[in-house]
Formats: C-alpha cells, structure tokens, sequence
C-alpha cells in the first residue's frame, strides 16, 4: 500500500458534515445537488444522504489558516442555501427528523453501501467532525493513531452534541456515537504494532473482498495512507465554529505530543481495549457531567477534571503550534457545557425541538 507520510508534520484539515434545513419548518431537505459548488477555501461535497453536506478545508499549515477556510465555506454553503429558502444547521443529529423521509445520493460509493449494509446505512442520519493532522512517518503514524484511542473519550465527551433523536429526548449526550456503533469497522480500533502490522492486516481484509480499501475502516482513529495523515473521527458536529476550531487545535496538540513520544523512543501504555470502549460509553452516556477511569490509576475521575488536566498538559504544545487562542474554545465549554447541555437547556424551556433546531441554525453561523 502506498504511504505519503512525507510531511510537513502537524499541518491541519477539517472536514464537518452539516445540514441543510427548510428555513421556515427547519425540517430536513433532501437537496445537496442545489448547494454543490467550487470554493476557493477547500470543498464542498456530498455525503450518504440528500440531506447532508460535507465542508472540507484544504490541508493547513497552521489553526489561522484553518479556522478562515472553515469560516468562509460555512459563510458561503449558508449564503447559497439562504438564496434558494434554505438554512444549514450543525450538530451531531437533527432533533426530530425520520431517516425515512431522506434520499441517498445518487452516487456509486453510497448505493453501493446501502446495497451492502440495509437498513444499518439506510438509518445513519448523523452528522460529524473529522481532523486530519499531518505527520512525516509511517510508523509514527501508527504510534499516534495507537496513543490517540485514550484520548478519544475525552474528545467526544467535549464534542457530545446529540442529545435527540426522533423527536425523542434520549438520555445521551452524544446519541450520534450507539447510531453510527452499528456499522462494521466502527468505533475503538485495534492496536497495530507498526506500519508493516497495520499494512499486513488491512491488505487481508481487502484480499478476503469484506472492503475495498483502507477508507471503509470507519474506526474513531486511523491513519490516512493517501492524505500522509491520523484522522480523528469522534466528534458530533459541533453548532459553534469556535468549538470546532478548539476540538482541532486540542487534536493537533495530542499528535504533536505523540510524536514527540515516538521520536523520543517511548513505549505507550497497555491498557485493555475494554476499558477503551467503556470510557467512550461514559463520554456518550454523561457527556462532561459524568466520570471515566483514569486508566493509570484504575480510579474514576470526574470527565470535567481529566479533561481541565489533559487541556492544562496540552497548552504548552499548542504555543508551539501557534494555536493556543483557539482553545479558549475548550474553555468555553468546560464553562458553559457542552453542545448537547446547551441544546437541553433550549429544550427545557418550552419542550419545543423546533426551538432547539432554530436555535442551531442561528448559532451556526459563523
């Protein structure tokens, strides 16, 4: 499998699955092919359904850069939805639409999902954050991706903005993460042991004719061979752009911490995948109200607290980055709460979801 891990390491993508909404009802509409067009400031592109839109920055040199491509393309999908009586709208799940009522693009790669999982893709109206963080070695590559699966609880418990599904309150914080667990390839990924591990594994998945490539493993963490990239892909679409950009720049912060493990000769903890995914339940379940074992202490710790010590760890490397105005956005959100606190706080108010799906178009904005 060709690699590109040929730097410059930590350069920075962005990618957010949006929605695109009547702007009166604030219902779901199934018309991307409306909203497709060239940017200047990365892509715009389709994802499963008709009712989804996908923004891509281009690869970044540094958060600046980033956070004015991210801006631009959501100023613009919003300016040309506006011109056609549509809103665009982020969060991890649309309060109260029925995947029942979207299309599927009409485009091989998502038919032929459909064909191959039914009703499991058919019923994936979720909406995500991804970061991709580039690095200048295979086998570090696989070091990241291995060390950032402890982070990935931290990650979505900050990100958790999914507390509706179907009309219905469901007691989640993030009700995006059990959705999308019933796809094959989803969630906490295996450890690999270097680059020839993880290339030995995947050429046999793809000998054995289950994927066709790399880019169906849908873990919460891999490495991307074709970008010389780790993406992270655990997050709930976040409403506050300023809450993307700080996920990102915490993100971009972790890799440059792992790397520098790798090239100083570290060896990673040991820490059972069990307890991996248990932590990410947490995170899904209580969002940042809640608690996760601390894993080198086997000791629950309040999420809030772990999250203050790994954010206050961090900040160091994200001053080298130049990026450390970005996580006043994690800030933010240690203080107010999280996407989904904020949306249940709406909801309480007047037990309205269109009021809270009223309130994400407006807060999308950039």
């Amino acid at each position: 499998m060709r690699e590109n891990f040929t730097g410059p390491s930590y350069t920075i993508g962005i990618e957010e699955e949006l929605m695109i909404v009547d702007g009166e009802t604030h219902q779901l509409v199934n018309a991307i092919e409306s909203l497709l067009e060239e940017s200047g400031d990365g892509e715009i592109k389709p994802e499963l359904m008709e009712s989804v839109l996908e923004i891509a920055t281009k690869p970044c040199a540094d958060m600046g850069e980033a956070g004015r491509q991210l801006r631009a393309l959501r100023r613009q999908v919003r300016q040309t939805a506006g011109a056609r009586e549509l809103c665009i709208g982020s969060a991890g799940t649309h309060p109260f639409a029925m995947w029942e009522d979207q299309r599927i693009v009409a485009r091989p790669r998502y038919r032929d999902l459909v064909s191959a999982l039914r009703f499991i893709a058919r019923q994936e109206l979720i909406f995500g954050m991804h970061v991709h963080v580039g690095l200048d070695d295979a086998d570090k590559s696989i070091h990241v991706a291995n060390g950032m699966r402890v982070h990935v609880p931290v990650l979505l418990a900050l990100s958790a903005n999914s507390p509706f599904w179907r009309g219905d309150v469901t007691g989640l914080q993030s009700t995006r993460t059990p959705i999308f667990r019933q796809f094959p390839r989803v969630g906490m990924p295996p450890a690999y042991r270097d680059w020839e591990d993880y290339e030995r594994q995947l050429n046999f998945m793809v000998s054995s004719g289950v994927m066709a490539d790399y880019t169906y493993l849908w873990y919460d963490v891999r490495p991307h061979p074709n970008f010389g990239t780790v993406e992270i892909r655990c997050c709930d679409s976040q409403t506050h752009v300023e809450h993307t950009l700080a996920l990102a720049a915490l993100i971009q912060a972790m890799v440059k911490e792992l790397a520098e493990h790798f090239d100083g000769g570290q060896e990673l903890g040991d820490y059972p995948w069990q307890m991996l995914d248990e932590n990410k339940f947490l995170a899904a379940r209580h969002g940042l109200e809640g608690e996760m074992v601390d894993l080198p202490s086997s000791e629950r710790v309040a999420t809030k607290a772990l999250s203050r010590r790994l954010l206050d760890r961090l900040r160091p490397h994200a001053q080298d980055l130049g990026s450390a105005d970005a996580l006043d956005g994690i800030e933010d959100l240690l203080e107010r709460g999280n996407g989904a606190s904020r949306q249940i706080v709406v909801y309480e108010a007047n037990h309205d979801l269109t009021e809270v799906m009223a309130e994400i178009v407006a807060a999308t904005a950039p």
